[in-house]
């Protein structure tokens, strides 16, 4: 799978430790930043993950910052991006499975780079199941993206 990782200053070392393990993994990485532990600000590197999945330059995304909500609030603001803050294995999987993620979120500040690489590793083997409820459901969701409410059904 193409994938493309970025993270803050904060989210910069742990994404340097991830890349070698998703390409382990087979995938194909795009590196879109930060390259440094220089300051960044995380909507910046939310924009980019948000434009290279919502475009379909890659499949999926990952997304690094310090405690990850800021990145998962940002990368939300973006039409079709549906990201996850996970800090387990099963949200991970269930995300994409249920609701059809298509960005993880980690804090690099909160989990460490084993669980990081088994929580990107479950994220990426895992598929949407197109179930009907989750079909009605990421349906009412692209209507709140679109500024309509949800129907109550």
């Amino acid at each position: 799978m193409k994938i493309a990782i970025a993270a803050d200053h904060a989210g910069f070392v742990l994404k340097q430790e991830l890349i070698p393990a998703l390409r382990s993994l087979g995938h194909t990485v795009e590196d879109l930043g930060t390259h440094s532990t220089d300051p960044v600000d995380y909507p910046d590197t939310a924009r980019d993950i948000a434009r290279a999945v919502v475009s379909g330059t890659v499949e999926r995304g990952v997304l690094i910052c310090g405690s990850g909500v800021g990145a998962s609030v940002a990368a939300n603001k973006i039409r079709g991006i549906r990201a996850g803050l996970c800090h387990d294995s099963y949200s991970a999987h269930q995300g994409v499975e249920h609701d059809d993620m298509n960005v993880l979120v980690l804090g690099a500040r909160v989990i460490g780079t084993a669980l990081a690489q088994e929580l990107a590793r479950v994220f990426l083997e895992a598929r949407f199941t197109h179930e009907q409820r989750h079909e009605r459901r990421l349906g009412k969701i692209k209507a709140l993206e679109d500024g309509g409410a949800p129907d109550a059904t």
